[in-house]
């Protein structure tokens, strides 16, 4: 099992998760963080922390497409390892649906 950023995040991009995590998993991009699959030691300190709840268990049915958003994304964007502000419209953005397909972006974030 691994844990991995779903959509909910997007345009978001609380990063809690980020300063809590042991391995320093994640990974930014310009409006979405991801987790690196292979990285990740499961210890799930990283879930209860996301303001956005957009962090699950790979193990939960209907995430595939996650598991591989977050495996190819990590592996091409910089690592966070300290927290930031959210993007200015998190509050508005969260929970709104279909954010992947309106929003996403490939682009990378800063990094540290």
């Amino acid at each position: 099992m691994t844990y991995i950023v779903t959509d909910n995040c997007i345009r978001c991009k609380y990063t809690d998760c980020v300063e809590v995590c042991p391995v320093d998993c994640f990974y930014e991009g310009e409006n979405f963080l991801v987790i690196h699959p292979d990285e990740c030691i499961d210890c799930g300190v990283c879930e209860p922390e996301c303001p956005a709840e957009a962090i699950k268990p790979d193990t939960e049915p209907g995430l595939d497409h996650w598991l591989k958003v977050n495996t190819e994304f990590a592996q091409i964007w910089p690592n966070i390892t300290s927290k930031r502000d959210p993007l200015p419209e998190a509050k508005e953005m969260d929970g709104v649906p279909g954010k992947f397909e309106k929003y996403f972006s490939p682009k990378p974030g800063q990094g540290d």
